[in-house]
């Protein structure tokens, strides 16, 4: 599977639409709003990361800055992915479940 800049693009975005709190909504406890934080959190390195590697690219960050959190970033969208295989394998596991 390719993963070309606009698809990556319009996949941030929609990320980032999901991820904003509604207004007046109180947020569930439990394991819904851990996955939730998780992936704010997620969002939130990935952005630090994206603003420091700009900022580097005009010379406004040291070069020491931008590979630490590009290093940062890096492993986050590992472990996201690490995470997204974890509940892709359990869920086949479920459709091999007999009936």
């Amino acid at each position: 599977m390719e993963v070309n800049s606009a698809l990556a693009s319009r996949f941030y975005q929609n990320v980032q639409g999901a991820l904003r709190p509604e207004e007046g909504v109180r947020a569930a406890s439990g394991p819904g709003e851990t996955a939730l934080n998780a992936a704010r959190s997620f969002v939130e390195t990935l952005r630090q990361g994206e603003q420091v590697a700009e900022a580097g690219m005009v010379g406004r960050a040291d070069p020491q800055s931008v590979v630490t959190a590009l290093a940062s970033a890096e492993i986050a969208l590992q472990s996201a992915v690490s995470i997204r295989d974890k509940v892709v394998e359990s869920y086949q596991e479920i459709l091999r479940m007999p009936v």
